[in-house]
């Protein structure tokens, strides 16, 4: 449901998108130095945005705000990445997203949640945020990671380019992350399900997908360890595990906030 903006909302927003925008189509023009500080301020007005968002409407929540602050989480990690590992390089298409997540949020804030069945409900949410940020900056890594292959195998690495098994540990640190806010979210969900809820487990589409996205990690990190799976194997069952992720939350709320038209 597309609502009313506050100018103030909606020029931060703006702002922050733009800032992904002109990293997107200026990567390669702009200096290391320009780039980090374009993708600083692009930050800051981003997590202003987020910030301002949720003083002026207390409780609202939905998928676009979801993908909003995982877009975020994953440009943080980025930055302090690209501090820790300076050969770690601006990709377009992380710049890309995050403007078209906030685009997105403009025109589906979501629905508000005026009275919280619980104390517990903004945990759980910031568990489940927590994992899609950590998954999506695995998937990420994975990118880099396949993109870092392929120029290898054909011998047309970039010079500085960080080296492949580094890329791909970082993916599966990201992974095992991820793995452990999912089953804290999942543990969250159950455990207070009663009080969140009013009622049990309940089995709906959000839940199914969730749990399907677990077993799905949870079997690439078992691979990994007993099996040694890495390459396009392992991105493979990442893709997938993410794609059930998304679907547990985003997709269940894109259905029936902008295809439904429901709270």
């Amino acid at each position: 449901m597309i609502l009313t903006t506050s100018p103030l909302l909606l020029t931060s927003s703006l702002a922050a998108a733009v800032g992904y925008l002109v990293l997107a189509a200026g990567h390669r023009a702009l200096g290391a130095r320009v780039t980090q500080g374009v993708l600083a301020l692009t930050w800051f007005l981003h997590g202003a945005s987020l910030l301002i968002y949720w003083v002026e409407s207390p409780g609202r929540f939905g998928f676009a705000s979801a993908m909003s602050v995982t877009a975020w989480m994953v440009s943080t990690i980025y930055g302090i990445e690209t501090q820790l590992q300076p050969k770690l390089r601006a990709r377009w298409t992380l710049a890309a997203l995050g403007a078209a997540a906030i685009l997105l949020n403009l025109l589906y804030p979501g629905t508000v949640h005026p009275r919280l069945p619980s104390i517990w409900l903004p945990l759980h949410w910031a568990l489940g945020i927590a994992s899609y940020g950590l998954i999506g900056a695995a998937v990420f890594h994975a990118l880099l990671l396949r993109r870092a292959d392929d120029a290898m195998r054909n011998a047309h690495a970039e010079d500085g380019q960080l080296p492949v098994l580094a890329l791909e540990r970082l993916m599966f640190q990201f992974v095992t992350a991820g793995f452990i806010f999912l089953t804290a979210t999942l543990v969250a969900g159950a455990g207070f399900a009663e009080v969140l809820y009013g009622s049990g487990w309940r089995w709906d589409h959000k839940t199914i997908f969730s749990l399907l996205a677990w077993l799905s990690l949870g079997t690439l990190l078992g691979a990994r360890w007993r099996l040694g799976w890495r390459g396009k194997r392992a991105a493979r069952l990442l893709y997938a595990s993410a794609g059930l992720l998304l679907m547990g939350y985003v997709g269940t709320r894109f259905v029936l906030e902008v295809l439904l038209n429901r709270a």
